[in-house]
């Protein structure tokens, strides 16, 4: 389990490494984060309930997705992909969804979105850009969650 641990944290690193650098994100490695990311869920809760899981976080990205799309269609009036949010933003987020229990994903979800938010607001005073790198803030947090797991008398990410 570490060392499946260990390869998810390095997903992270690249995927945080290739957004802030080329702010793009190679396809493939997305499927297989999240890859890595159901088969530490399924290491934890077991195959009954990772479906139960899975599928309430992807209809819980699907519905987040959309209430986006909607506003950038309907109220900002831009294009949606590659304007207003990234692919690889989106493949991220579903990547993601793969990899926790629906609470723990709403708390890390969120609270991801809140450090992105923060770190950018902090980053863009040193880096002149206004395109959010979304995923790569948030591979950073997620390197972080899962590194305080490794401390003794920290909650499990997995408890249902």
């Amino acid at each position: 389990m570490l060392l499946l641990q260990l390869f998810t944290m390095t997903g992270f690193a690249v995927v945080a490494f290739q957004d802030f650098k080329e702010r793009a994100v190679t396809w493939i490695l997305l499927p297989i984060l999240g890859i890595l990311l159901a088969s530490l869920h399924i290491w934890h809760v077991g195959l009954e309930f990772f479906w139960f899981f899975t599928l309430s976080n992807l209809l819980l990205i699907s519905c987040v997705l959309l209430v986006l799309w909607l506003c950038t269609k309907y109220i900002l009036k831009k294009a949606f992909l590659d304007v207003s949010f990234g692919l690889g933003d989106m493949l991220f987020f579903y990547a993601f969804a793969l990899g926790f229990p629906t609470l723990t994903f709403i708390i890390l979800f969120v609270s991801a979105i809140g450090f992105s938010l923060i770190a950018f607001t902090i980053l863009r005073v040193f880096r002149k850009t206004d395109s959010v790198p979304l995923a790569g803030l948030m591979a950073l947090y997620l390197i972080g969650v899962v590194l305080l797991s490794f401390f003794p008398n920290s909650p499990c990410l997995y408890l249902i």
